[in-house]
């Protein structure tokens, strides 16, 4: 073979990626760049005096430019609303999107404000409140807002992702049994819950503190919306309770954090009934599309720990979901 090895999923150099950033933004010629996170996307750090960011690089063949582009129109539009979330960066040129021809193929980076404060998965339930009101006040502006982008439902929460799953683990017999079972249920549930009593629009679909930085237990900010699509609003709010138990051993403690998370998203917008039946249920479904996603990207991160033990901790957190919240699915 002569010239250079084709590859699947290279990793851009952080010298040559701040000086492709000091250029396309107009930054001074101390910015440094240095890589932070290399998973779903790489992420960048990128410093300039005092000035924080974070420039996203999209793995090969992940997100569609439009996709892309969409990702970007709702940022600017919750920014604009006065909403707490990392924006998007314009360049010199008031573009936002970078194309970088890498090794791989096409390339897309986007650079977003840094999120104020810090990450902790053990919050207070003080915390837990400002969350909830905060997540609701994003609700309020992403209600009947219409991405063209994917629409979160049965199909490509469910079917789908079980048939890629069952494909991927494939020595799993009982959890790929479960996960049938459940998905099975879901759908039923899905069916016959009242969609005109739910609102409907933009989705986050990652809401947990892994997306999330605190400031003084008064600010909290989101960000990485790379999964925001169309749906239930109340997938968000299931989906930040699922994590939250998930992260907390303790179950009581998850009650009084859970509690206070949504008395502080309903001191903003009201949860209606058929939502708040609806909440135990719709969070199971996201976990399943996303043990899909991890097996469909197997080959474009450090894929270790995404064995058949990964998968029996992946149902065992949903289990201890659906044996909390007494959940019959026989």
């Amino acid at each position: 073979m002569t010239g250079k090895f084709p590859a699947i999923n290279s990793t851009l150099s952080p010298d040559g990626l701040g000086q492709f950033i000091r250029q396309k933004y107009g930054l001074s010629k101390n910015t440094e760049c240095r890589i932070f996170r290399l998973a779903m996307n790489h992420l960048y750090i990128i410093r300039d005096g005092d000035d924080k960011y974070v420039f996203r690089v999209y793995t090969h063949n992940w997100r569609t430019k439009l996709e892309i582009e969409e990702e970007v129109r709702l940022l600017l539009y919750l920014k604009g609303a006065g909403r707490p979330v990392a924006f998007p960066i314009a360049d010199t040129s008031d573009g936002f999107i970078q194309e970088i021809e890498a090794c791989e193929g096409k390339r897309f980076g986007v650079l977003f404000s840094y999120a104020k404060g810090v990450k902790t998965a053990k919050f207070s339930p003080q915390t837990s409140f400002l969350i909830g009101r905060e997540l609701a006040k994003v609700h309020l502006s992403t209600e009947n807002f219409k991405l063209m982008r994917q629409s979160y439902d049965a199909r490509n929460l469910l079917t789908d992702p079980v048939l890629k799953i069952k494909e991927f683990y494939s020595k799993n017999k009982n959890e790929i049994e479960f996960l049938e079972t459940l998905s099975a249920f879901l759908m039923l549930k899905m069916k016959n819950s009242d969609q005109d009593k739910m609102r409907y629009g933009s989705v986050h679909l990652d809401v947990w503190f892994d997306n999330l930085h605190f400031e003084d237990e008064k600010e909290v900010t989101f960000f990485d919306f790379d999964f925001c699509g169309n749906g239930y609003l109340c997938f968000d709010i299931s989906y930040f309770l699922f994590q939250l138990l998930a992260t907390h051993l303790n179950e009581e403690e998850y009650r009084i954090k859970a509690d206070a998370f949504l008395n502080g998203y309903e001191t903003v917008a009201e949860i209606s009934n058929e939502e708040k039946k609806f909440l135990p249920y719709t969070c199971l479904a996201i976990m399943t599309y996303y043990i899909s996603v991890q097996c469909d990207r197997f080959d474009y991160w450090t894929n270790i720990f995404l064995n058949e033990d990964h998968l029996k901790r992946m149902v065992g957190n949903m289990k201890r979901w659906i044996d909390y919240y007494k959940i019959q699915i026989g």
